[in-house]
């Protein structure tokens, strides 16, 4: 195919009862200038048969055992071809059926990464708030490196760089998207934020599964990049934050 603007790129494992509203949200959009890549790894529970389903809809499948949803996230980054990449697993959804046309709208041609907000739902798709509404991190006006010591503080399902600009992920790390996004705002990119309300993010998932794991991975990689100093200082506010809401079970959710 001519090379799209878009490579909307799926991760998925077991996720027969997440996919269908993903891919949906996709093959809907009123444009259809994207690649749609699904990269499975080796579902053995009705999710195969969701992509024969939708297959004239997917450019490229792949399903096959993986060491996780970062390797996974890699194969896809290894045959996309579109201009930006967009990561949209399983159980998150393009947040309405415009929102590529909305995207195309916008004048990307000095733009090496575009971003915006997240709508954060729960398990029957209710919509709980945005992140920066419901949650401690609030998206930055004007997204750049400084902002990552403060840890995750823009959705992978809402950023979307140039191919080109992007790094692998790095494997066995559950906030390897934090080091993904470091990595691209370190090349100092033209970053645009688009206003828009991207995706819905499914609540959960292995992060919120795994607490702890996370916010030690979190800290390795804030200290390899920000120093020991910062990492310290932003966890310890981090950790502040997740004991008060827990404690006294306020409305906003630590992510």
């Amino acid at each position: 195919m001519e090379k799209p603007l878009f490579s909307i790129i799926t991760v998925c494992y077991n996720a027969a009862s997440l996919l269908e509203g993903t891919i949906l949200s996709v093959v809907r959009q009123t444009v259809h200038n994207f690649e749609y890549i699904i990269i499975d790894g080796g579902s053995a529970d009705g999710t195969l048969d969701i992509v024969d389903k939708f297959k004239d809809h997917v450019n490229t499948f792949i399903s096959e055992k993986d060491h996780g949803i970062y390797d996974a996230m890699n194969k896809g980054l290894k045959v996309a071809k579109g201009e930006f990449v967009w990561f949209l697993n399983a159980g998150d959804q393009l947040y309405d059926n415009t929102i590529l046309e909305k995207m195309q709208e916008l004048d990307l041609s000095d733009v090496d990464v575009v971003y915006g907000e997240v709508m954060l739902v729960d398990d029957k798709r209710n919509h709980i708030g945005t992140r920066s509404e419901i949650t401690v991190h609030h998206l930055p006006t004007q997204l750049q490196l400084s902002d990552m010591k403060r840890g995750m503080i823009v959705c992978h399902q809402a950023f979307v760089p140039r191919r080109d600009w992007c790094e692998p992920f790095i494997d066995d790390n559950l906030s390897a998207d934090i080091d993904w996004v470091i990595k691209i705002l370190a090349k100092k990119p033209r970053v645009l934020n688009s206003g828009l309300i991207l995706a819905e993010y499914l609540m959960g998932g292995v992060s919120k599964q795994k607490w702890f794991k996370s916010l030690r991975d979190r800290w390795d990689i804030l200290r390899n990049h920000f120093g020991f100093s910062s990492a310290l200082v932003q966890h310890i506010i981090i950790l502040f934050m997740a004991v008060f809401h827990r404690v006294f079970n306020t409305n906003k959710t630590h992510y």
